[in-house]
C-alpha cells in the first residue's frame, strides 16, 4: 500500500507552504497526498471542495506533484477532531501543517496547533513559510533532553533522514549535576551508535541547559537546519507545565525552521514506523 500524507488545507500561504512540503516528502518516499479542508456545515460541502481543488491546481501541476498523486477532501466537522479521525481512516503516516497568526481561517496558532497534534496518533511537520528544499530535510536537528521518551523519535528521524541523506545534528543539554551530567555522556553514545549504525552522518553538541529551546533553535540556525525534531511531552497534558512553553516556542520559532512533532507511543499508538 501506497504511504499516505495529510496536508489540513485552509487557503492561507501558510498552507500552501506546508502543502509544497507534502508534496516534495510524497515524491522521495513514494506517498500520496491528501488536502483536508473542514468545514461547519453541510451545505458548504460543494462550494468548498470546488474551491480546494482549483487552490491546489497550480501545486498539481508543480514539479514536485508530477509524480505525486493529490487528492482533495471536505469534510464537516472541527480541525480539532477530524485531522486526528481521517488520519486514523487512511492511515496517514504522517501530517504536514501550516501554522499562523490569529487572522487564518482556522485560526492554527502555536497553541491551537498543539491542541490539534495532541488529538492525533500521526506525527506532524509543522511549517511557517520557509519553503522546502527541492531535496527535501538535509539537515536535521534533534534536541535529545534528558526525558526517557524523547528517544522515541530517533527512529523516525532515522528513517526520514535515510530517504533524504540527512545530515542529523543532536543537541544536549549540558548540565552541572554530577548524576546528570552521566546521563548527557549515556545520551551521546546512544545517539552516536544508533545513527552511525544506520549510516546517517550524525553531529552531537552539547547547549546551556538553560533556555534549552533557545540553543536548538539558534543551533538550528548555525547549521543551516531544514527541519527541528521534537517530542510532544506533554501528550496527555494538554499544555501542561513544560509543553505550552517548549513545545508552542519551537513550532513557532523566530527562525520559521519546519518541526516535527511526535507524540510519546503508548499502548494506543502505533503510527511511529513512518517511512519504514
Amino acid at each position: 500500500m501506497k504511504k499516505k500524507l495529510i496536508v489540513p488545507y485552509d487557503f492561507t500561504e501558510v498552507a500552501d507552504c506546508a502543502l509544497r512540503h507534502a508534496l516534495v516528502t510524497g515524491k522521495v518516499v513514494h506517498a500520496e497526498v491528501h488536502a483536508l479542508h473542514v468545514v461547519s456545515k453541510k451545505d458548504e460541502i460543494k462550494d468548498a471542495r470546488e474551491k480546494l481543488e482549483k487552490a491546489t491546481a497550480d501545486a498539481k501541476n508543480s514539479s514536485a506533484a508530477k509524480e505525486v498523486d493529490l487528492v482533495c477532501h471536505v469534510r464537516v466537522g472541527n480541525i480539532f477532531d477530524d485531522i486526528a479521525d481521517f488520519a486514523v481512516e487512511i492511515g496517514a503516516e504522517l501530517i504536514f501543517m501550516g501554522t499562523h497568526g490569529a487572522t487564518g481561517w482556522q485560526h492554527i496558532t502555536g497553541s491551537h496547533a498543539l491542541k490539534v497534534v495532541t488529538s492525533s496518533p500521526a506525527p506532524f511537520v509543522i511549517t511557517q513559510d520557509t519553503e522546502i528544499d527541492s531535496e527535501g530535510y538535509n539537515d536535521i536537528v534533534v534536541p535529545l533532553d534528558l526525558h526517557k521518551e524523547t528517544k522515541q523519535k530517533l527512529t523516525l528521524v532515522a528513517n526520514i533522514a535515510q530517504y533524504f541523506s540527512s545530515r542529523v545534528h543532536v543537541v544536549i543539554p549540558d548540565e552541572s549535576d554530577e548524576f546528570l551530567k552521566h546521563t548527557v555522556k549515556a545520551n551521546i553514545v546512544f545517539a552516536n551508535k544508533f545513527f552511525n549504525e544506520r549510516g546517517i552522518d550524525v553531529t552531537t553538541t552539547l547547549a546551556p541547559s538553560s533556555g534549552f529551546d533557545k540553543e536548538v533553535v539558534k543551533h538550528a540556525v548555525k547549521v543551516n537546519a531544514d527541519l527541528i525534531a521534537i517530542m510532544n511531552l506533554q501528550k496527555n497534558q494538554l499544555l501542561g507545565l513544560f509543553g505550552s512553553n517548549h513545545e508552542q516556542y519551537m513550532i513557532t520559532n523566530e527562525a520559521g525552521i519546519p518541526v516535527l512533532i511526535v507524540n510519546p507511543i503508548d499502548a494506543t499508538n502505533a503510527y511511529q514506523t513512518i517511512f519504514t
